[in-house]
């Protein structure tokens, strides 16, 4: 257990009718994993618990369970708001601080740009508030900068900052968001709170304002670190109530206004009714209780609130198709002051709703990678036409075979088809519920044998998660409890039904489909319709298309993916071209990166004219791979890949480099064991930095300088020695060294300063031209005052060895 110091054990609140602050010490514990504990129940006066309740530090971070990931310290202040309303007296309260490693935020270009947290939030919590603190470095080039920060229950948020559209059929889930400014100060904080948050994941994620269209060359020019750290910071109830199914709980309502219950809804639940009898306040039959059912979840809340002020007693809340398998929380607050007793009866009672399950023809063989889960209720083998009168629905066994990651296939069992009937639905269950399956889309088509759809009907189809849409008798909304979920529609003009949803949240999903005929429903009693399905959980949708390329992102342990698009094109799976380059342009621009290459030519053809082979065959080798780098890296189909994307990146990364390495050493002008001893030991050491960070402008700009000082030491010593500036001749720097310096300055400057997204078909052909340009150049000359070969000794047998002064080699002639 943890030592606490006497500022960290204080706690107060008012001095109207509350305990003293001195008292408050002694109520305070720390639990063994690591949570503030309040005896609530023990602080209490007459007057009830009122005030602020201010929490100044917390148990040591390693003790604070999930706080694996903080990076400072628990020990500042944190003001927790708890107003007395929303606190019962008879339970402990326990807050518990959940926190993460801070990341560095992006500009926005794509969903991979976004920072995303993922955080669980516990059951029967009261409150939940984030803490959100963003800070950045105090340089020249840090800017006032507006932070976006998005949330999300179940699954991460889908966000749209470029206001880009989406895939046909795809439905949009809601986020909510707040907005943090850093203005003057170098830091800012806000806070979230929601109340009754639903339990299990919440994601969180944060990104700066799109980004700018200007390449930046990292390293090159210091930018500005702009840093985001998300804190959960949670109370929750340590006991609730139960409400067992048709048994009544007394609950009484003083001096706490609020009573917190929970009743578990099994599977094939159709109906909940949460009923208050017997209530009474002061000794009259009024019932001044608002009843809260269900948990929020930003940005929709769909929990079900009544007042039973006014109401006819006894007050109910009927809940149609309530979330299966899941404990549900039910809040009973007080609409009267603190001494106003109300007392009532609280029952719970369950409409069960019998499966009719298909019976499967043989058995499954097993598979590793294939599981299949079939619903337990009862089966009806006589049965030929649809299901009994006695059954709700049709469960239809599916078949859930993992592909890969966030890859998942869903088809029924044993069959091709479904089969539509209008007395009940048909139901089918997606099981997304391993908390892994949220980082992809949901995709579901359904198409309708032609034969069988007559003009009067229509196969009504509703897509749900936690429990499936049941009501198609009375409604087409498919809203159920709690959630609002997606209609489909099949009809005789339109035979095939498709939706998207991105991100899908963590639970299990249900396609539920039913025959209707709105015009004469008697037409329906004999009528069926077979309907085939296509149902897929995929990383993409048709893998970010021609134009896109879908990436899988991770944070810690959860994976999701996103598309990265090209070509102008824009939007979740590249398929927005508002912006989009036409096939013309795509064309011009893959021409204009390849043959722009094909300058290297010249410096080739200087290089072997004046015997400098080796920095011909590295001119060669950029020429090569620069090429066809450039068609594989096209959209479209404007592209051309001979070997793997990455390995023709690190090779044409390589081979520009060495090109300014050799170059620079051989208008050094050194000894040549010396200069090919460099060209070796450089090739290696820009190989090794290249692995380590192929972007970074240091990983150039470092073997340039160091072969820059080799170079002007050499030309240095050559002035020295001989008296006069060096190289010698005027017309060598007239026509030569300056155009060739003054072309691979604008370069430098084009690849640094004016290179965009939107110009680099354009700027980078012009970096090709001026690079090999300059090369050419700048290449040295030949020594003029000697000749190539000269013979230093007659062998007897009418051979001579010869020395070429050039490049200190010996040959027998």
């Amino acid at each position: 257990m943890s030592t606490w110091s006497k500022r960290q054990r204080e706690l107060r609140c008012s001095e109207s009718e509350a305990v003293k602050g001195a008292m408050w010490a002694n109520k305070v514990r720390c639990s063994p994993g690591g949570a503030l504990l309040l005896d609530l129940q023990t602080l209490r006066r007459d007057g009830g618990l009122e005030g602020t309740l201010n929490i100044l530090g917390f148990c040591q971070p390693e003790t604070v369970p999930g706080a694996r990931g903080l990076q400072r310290s628990c020990q500042r202040h944190l003001r927790l708001r708890a107003d007395a309303a929303h606190v019962p007296a008879d339970v402990w309260l326990v807050s518990e601080l959940f926190s993460q490693t801070p990341q560095q935020l992006s500009f926005y270009s794509w969903y991979g740009s976004a920072r995303l947290f993922r955080f669980r939030v516990p059951p029967a919590t009261v409150l939940l508030r984030w803490l959100l603190q963003v800070s950045r470095g105090s340089g020249p080039l840090c800017s006032d900068v507006e932070i976006t920060v998005h949330f999300r229950y179940g699954a991460p948020p889908v966000i749209n900052p470029l206001n880009t559209s989406f895939p046909d059929n795809t439905s949009v889930p809601p986020s909510f968001q707040v907005r943090m400014l850093l203005s003057a100060m170098l830091q800012s904080n806000a806070s979230v709170n929601v109340s009754h948050p639903a339990s299990g994941d919440w994601f969180v994620a944060a990104h700066l304002p799109p980004s700018p269209e200007k390449i930046q060359v990292k390293g090159f020019v210091p930018s500005c670190a702009y840093i985001f750290q998300p804190d959960m910071l949670v109370l929750r109830a340590a006991e609730i109530s139960v409400l067992e199914p048709d048994m009544p709980l007394p609950q009484t309502l003083f001096l706490s206004r609020s009573s917190y219950l929970k009743v578990f809804v099994p599977e094939f639940t159709q109906e909940l009714l949460l009923e208050l009898q017997d209530c009474a306040s002061n000794g009259s039959q009024a019932c001044p209780v608002r009843l809260a059912v269900g948990s929020v979840t930003l940005p929709s809340d769909f929990r079900r609130v009544l007042s039973c002020t006014g109401h006819p007693l006894p007050c109910r809340l009927l809940l149609h198709s309530p979330p299966w398998d899941r404990w549900l929380q039910v809040t009973a607050e007080s609409l009267v002051g603190p001494h106003v007793m109300v007392a009532f009866n609280a029952v719970a009672t369950l409409t069960a709703c019998r499966p009719w399950t298909v019976s499967t023809q043989h058995h499954l063989q097993g598979s590793p990678n294939q599981s299949h889960n079939v619903s337990n209720g009862p089966q009806d083998p006589n049965h030929s036409g649809g299901a009994s009168d006695s059954c709700c629905l049709m469960s239809y066994p599916v078949l859930r075979e993992d592909m890969d990651v966030v890859s998942v296939r869903f088809r029924p069992l044993d069959r091709v088809s479904v089969v539509v009937w209008p007395d009940v639905p048909s139901v089918l269950q997606l099981y997304l519920n391993t908390g892994m399956d949220s980082g992809g889309s949901l995709t579901i088509s359904l198409r309708a044998n032609k034969t069988m759809v007559k003009n009067s009907t229509l196969v009504v189809a509703c897509v749900n998660a936690a429990s499936p849409f049941l009501s198609f008798n009375t409604s087409h909304n498919c809203t159920t409890a709690f959630f609002q979920g997606h209609p489909l529609t099949l009809s005789a003009t339109s035979r095939q039904a498709n939706l998207i949803v991105p991100f899908p949240e963590t639970e299990n999903w249900y396609l539920s489909l039913q025959l209707m005929c709105p015009k004469n429903p008697k037409e329906c009693e004999q009528d069926k319709v077979h309907v085939e399905m296509t149902l897929y959980l995929v990383p993409c949708v048709n893998d970010c298309g021609p134009y896109g390329q879908c990436l899988l992102l991770r944070r810690h342990g959860y994976l999701y993916a996103g598309c990265s698009c090209k070509a102008g094109w824009r939007g979740w799976s590249c398929t927005d071209n508002s912006t989009a380059q036409t096939a013309t342009q795509q064309t011009v621009a893959a021409l204009l990166l390849t043959l722009s290459n094909l300058v290297f030519l010249a410096p080739i053809t200087v290089s072997v004219q004046r015997a400098f082979l080796v920095e011909a065959f590295a001119y060669t080798y950029t020429m090569f791979f620069s090429t066809f780098y450039h068609a594989c890296d096209q959209p479209g189909e404007a592209v051309l890949c001979i070997l793997n994307y990455d390995t023709l990146q690190y090779c044409d990364f390589l081979g520009s480099v060495v090109s300014i390495w050799v170059t620079i050493l051989c208008m050094a002008r050194l000894k040549p064991v010396l200069k090919y001893v460099l060209f070796l030991l450089g090739t290696l050491v820009i190989a090794m930095s290249l692995q380590l960070d192929r972007r970074g402008a240091w990983n150039m700009m470092g073997p340039c300088l160091f072969a820059l000082v080799v170079m002007v030491s050499m030309w240095v010593y050559r002035c020295g020695r001989r008296c006069h500036c060096y190289p010698t001749s005027w017309q060598r720097w007239a026509f030569y060294l300056l155009p060739g310096i003054s072309m691979a300055t604008v370069a430098v400057a084009i690849y640094t300063f004016m290179m965009t997204s939107d110009n680099y078909y354009y700027t980078h052909s012009l970096w090709h031209v001026l690079v090999a340009g300059s090369v050419a150049f700048l290449l040295p000359p030949c020594e003029e005052h000697t000749e190539p070969w000269a013979c230093v000794q007659r062998l007897p047998c009418h051979y001579q060895i010869c020395r070429n002064d050039r490049e200190e080699l010996y040959a027998v002639t």
